[in-house]
């Protein structure tokens, strides 16, 4: 069996520090060497996948000089990972991650890891309480309130959920809550406001996730609508810097409101949407704080699956 040459070896090594620090380009650049192909080959093959780049932009993007940013071009890191033999959207990860350093948000945030473990406790969760993925539950509205508060932590965030059933005898719905970097779940109460009383409550202390059962007064029947409102009162972690909704499959309308503590005010407020934890984020665009209310939202007519929110930056 052949031996990998020194050469071989210190290119692997690079290609695998790279992939778990990054940045992108460099990580790119590691993994092109490590295979040993030329660019032009690079295009070649990303054409029998489908996908047009210019060997002039992959080289730019191996360079930093630029970053994939068009749809295709996110085609084109995907397709990368493949043809690199690479782990799957490790690339695209990375891709995240500097979009992120580029707008001012190194650290802390809802980062990938963060976004990615918080889904898989969320089904452990799920499943302690015997909740199945499918509640039965269509939303038609769902209106959040976040509170900010004296020492800009997420104090508080309050859900008005309209919803309708989609099948017979649906009773509960199970409440989700992923509280910022740091907080305690087991110190944060759940407190049902109308239409709904506590059932089992569920936590993780290392992702701050914690899954509230909430319990109809009817069972609902098929076609049946349905309004409930609960809160959870937090404020067991630092600093906040943006609160983010996730949506497993379309919606209906979504409304989120950030009020903040009068004397804690932010610099800057803008909205974003993620398609996944793996990419970038679009959809930006800036918020004024009201004046009188110091309080920013947004409205989504109609909710699409992967993430939306709003995140600030304080002095």
């Amino acid at each position: 069996m052949p031996h990998a040459t020194p050469h071989a070896d210190v290119a692997t090594a690079e290609l695998d520090s790279a992939l778990r620090g990054g940045p992108f380009h460099v990580a790119l650049r590691a993994a092109i060497a490590a295979r040993g192909l030329p660019l032009q080959r690079v295009q070649h093959h990303l054409s029998r996948h489908g996908v047009k780049v210019g060997v002039t932009s992959l080289s730019y993007w191996q360079q930093g000089a630029r970053r994939p940013q068009r749809p295709e071009s996110l085609r084109a890191v995907r397709a990368l990972e493949e043809i690199l033999q690479l782990p799957e959207e490790s690339l695209i990860r990375l891709l995240a991650e500097s979009d992120e350093r580029a707008a001012g948000r190194c650290s802390p945030g809802r980062s990938y890891r963060s976004l990615v473990e918080a889904s898989g406790v969320r089904e452990r969760l799920l499943a302690e309480i015997g909740a199945p993925r499918d509640g039965g539950l269509h939303t038609l509205g769902h209106h959040e309130r976040v509170r900010i508060g004296a020492r800009r932590e997420l104090a508080e965030r309050e859900s008005h959920h309209i919803v309708r059933a989609h099948r017979d005898g649906v009773d509960r719905h199970v409440a989700v809550h992923h509280g910022d970097p740091g907080s305690a779940p087991e110190r944060m109460t759940v407190h049902a406001l109308e239409n709904c009383r506590t059932g089992r409550v569920r936590w993780h202390r290392d992702t701050g996730v914690l899954a509230a059962e909430l319990l109809f007064d009817t069972r609902l029947r098929a076609g049946d609508t349905f309004l409930f409102r609960y809160a959870v009162e937090d404020g067991t972690a630092g600093v906040s810097r943006e609160y983010v909704h996730g949506a497993d499959s379309p919606g209906g309308q979504y409304a989120l409101q950030v009020r903040f503590d009068p004397g804690a005010l932010p610099v800057r407020c803008r909205r974003f949407t993620q398609h996944s934890p793996a990419a970038p984020r679009g959809g930006h665009q800036d918020l004024a704080v009201s004046g009188r209310y110091r309080s920013v939202h947004l409205v989504e007519p109609r909710l699409r699956s992967g993430y939306v929110g709003i995140a600030w930056d304080w002095e």
